[in-house]
C-alpha cells in the first residue's frame, strides 16, 4: 500500500525526527531524576540508620531494647525496622521476625529481604539494613523499607507517560501541517513553472511575504526570470533592428551594382559603383563587427582580464585623442582629472566606453559649443556637452541598440556606441547614466553597485 504523498515528504520525517529525539531526551532526563533521586534517599537512608545504630549500641542492654521499641513506635508510615538479636540468632526485641538470609553485621549498608511482624501481620519487605555485633555478643539491626524508589519510579514513568503522549501527538500534527504546506507550495510554483516552460514568461513564482526560504528563493528564481524575459525581448528587438538596419545598406549595394551593370560605360564609373557598394558593405560589417563586439562584452569573456586600472591617465589618453578632433570641428573641449582613482576592471573596455562618450558628445555638439571631459571625487568620469541633449523620454531608449534620437538621424552612425558604453558598465558592475534636457551630462560611476 503505497503511502499518502505528505508522509513520504523530507519534512514530514524531519518532524518525526525531532519529535522521537524529544521523546528520547525527556526519558533520559525521566531517567536521571530518578537516577539523583533514588541515590540520594539511599545516602539519606544510609546516614540516618548509621546515626541510629551508633546511638543505640553505645547504650546498656536494658535501655537499649526500649529505645529500639521506641523508635518502632514513633514510626506510622511503617517504614522502619530493627530487631535485637541474641547469640543464638533469636529475636530478644523488634519487628524483624529473623536475621536476613545472607546478612552480614559487619556495620555496612545492605540491601536484603527481611520478615517483617508487628500488630499488622507478617509481611515480607526489600529493606537497606545495617547491622552491628555488640561486645555482649548480641546483634543489633537498623532497617528501612525501601519500597519508595520504585514508587518514585512510577511516578515519574506516569508523567512521562502522560508528557510524552500529547507531545508527540502535537509533533506529528505539527509535521502533517508542515508537510502539507510546502507541499501546497510545491505543488503551487510547479504549477507556475509549467506556465513559464510553457512559454508565458511574465509568470513568476509566488511569494507570501513572510521572507522564509521559500520566498527567497522564489525572490531569486523571478529575478532570473525578469533578466531572461528582458534578454528574450531584447533579442527580438535586436532581429528586427538588424533586419532593418542592414536592409538600407544592403539595397543601396544591389541598386549601385544593378545601375552599374546597366549605365557603366567607362571603366571610371563602374569604378565608382563599385566603391559606393563597398562602403555599403563596410556598414554593413561594422554593424556586424559592434553586434559581436556588444555580445563578447555581455557575455563576460574579459573579466580573466580584469586589473588595477588608474583613473586619472585614463581620462587624460581619451583627451589626448579627440583634442585634435574637437579642434577640427570648432568645438571646445577640456579635460579634468585632478583627483586619480584606482578601480578593477579592463582597461581596454573602459577606455572604450570612455572614448564612446566622448565621441558621441562631440559629434553631435554643434560648432561653437563645447565638451567637458572631468573625472571626479569618488570615481565618477563624466562627459558633459553642449549639444541637443535628450528628452526624459528617450533616457531609458538611447542606450539600446539601434536606438536613434530624431536629432541625430542625419548624423552618421549606427546607433550601437552608448549600447557598448551600457555593456561595459555592465560587465564592471559599475553604473551608467544619462542626464536629460538640453546638453547632456553622461557618467560612468566607477564603482560596483551594491547588490
Amino acid at each position: 500500500m503505497r503511502l499518502p504523498e505528505f508522509i513520504r515528504t523530507t519534512t514530514f520525517r524531519w518532524a518525526l525526527l525531532v519529535s522521537g529525539a524529544f521523546a528520547v531526551a525527556t526519558l533520559l532526563i525521566c531517567g536521571f531524576v530518578y537516577w539523583r533521586a533514588a541515590a540520594y534517599t539511599d545516602a539519606r537512608i544510609d546516614r540516618s540508620m548509621g546515626q541510629e545504630a551508633s546511638i543505640i549500641a553505645a547504650q546498656e542492654p536494658g535501655p537499649r531494647a526500649a529505645a529500639i521499641e521506641e523508635r518502632l513506635r514513633q514510626d506510622p508510615r511503617r517504614v522502619k525496622l530493627g530487631g535485637l538479636f541474641g547469640r543464638d540468632g533469636a529475636r530478644i526485641v523488634g519487628n524483624i521476625e529473623r536475621l536476613p538470609a545472607g546478612f552480614e553485621p559487619d556495620g555496612n549498608v545492605q540491601t536484603v529481604v527481611a520478615m517483617r511482624v508487628d500488630a499488622m501481620g507478617r509481611e515480607e519487605q526489600t529493606v537497606r539494613a545495617l547491622g552491628r555485633r555488640l561486645p555482649d555478643g548480641q546483634t543489633l539491626v537498623i532497617a528501612r523499607n525501601v519500597d519508595e524508589l520504585p514508587e518514585i519510579a512510577e511516578i515519574l514513568g506516569n508523567a512521562a507517560a502522560l508528557g510524552l503522549i500529547p507531545a508527540l501527538a502535537l509533533g506529528v500534527a505539527i509535521g502533517i501541517f508542515l508537510s502539507l504546506r510546502a507541499q501546497n507550495r510545491v505543488t503551487e510554483v510547479n504549477r507556475k513553472v509549467q506556465r513559464i516552460v510553457a512559454g508565458d514568461l511574465r509568470e513568476r513564482l509566488p511569494a507570501t511575504g513572510t521572507d522564509d526560504p521559500f520566498d527567497k528563493l522564489a525572490g531569486i528564481v523571478n529575478g532570473m526570470l525578469d533578466e531572461i524575459e528582458a534578454l528574450i525581448e531584447s533579442v527580438a528587438g535586436v532581429g528586427n533592428d538588424i533586419a532593418h538596419d542592414l536592409r538600407t545598406p544592403l539595397t543601396r549595394v544591389r541598386i549601385s551594382l544593378e545601375r552599374a551593370r546597366q549605365n557603366a560605360g567607362t571603366l571610371d564609373q563602374l569604378r565608382d559603383s563599385v566603391d559606393q557598394a563597398i562602403g555599403g558593405l563596410d556598414q554593413s560589417l561594422a554593424i556586424i563587427t559592434a553586434l559581436l563586439r556588444i555580445a563578447e562584452i555581455e557575455q563576460s569573456r574579459r573579466l580573466a582580464g580584469f586589473g588595477d586600472v588608474h583613473l586619472a591617465p585614463l581620462v587624460r589618453e581619451v583627451g589626448d585623442l579627440y583634442e585634435p578632433i574637437a579642434e577640427d570641428k570648432r568645438v571646445g573641449f577640456s579635460v579634468t582629472a585632478d583627483h586619480d582613482a584606482t578601480v578593477r576592471g579592463d582597461r581596454d573596455l573602459l577606455f572604450e566606453a570612455i572614448a564612446n562618450l566622448v565621441d558621441n558628445a562631440v559629434k553631435f555638439t554643434p560648432e561653437g559649443g563645447r565638451v567637458e571631459l572631468t573625472l571626479e571625487r569618488d570615481s565618477v568620469v563624466q562627459v558633459r556637452d553642449t549639444g541637443p541633449g535628450i528628452t526624459v523620454e528617450e533616457r531609458d531608449l538611447v542606450a539600446r541598440r539601434f536606438y536613434r534620437s530624431d536629432k541625430s538621424r542625419r548624423t552618421p552612425g549606427l546607433g550601437l556606441g552608448l549600447s557598448l558604453v551600457a555593456a561595459i558598465a555592465k560587465l564592471h558592475g559599475f553604473r551608467f547614466s544619462i542626464a536629460p534636457g538640453p546638453g547632456c551630462i553622461a557618467q560612468i560611476v566607477c564603482r560596483p553597485q551594491q547588490a
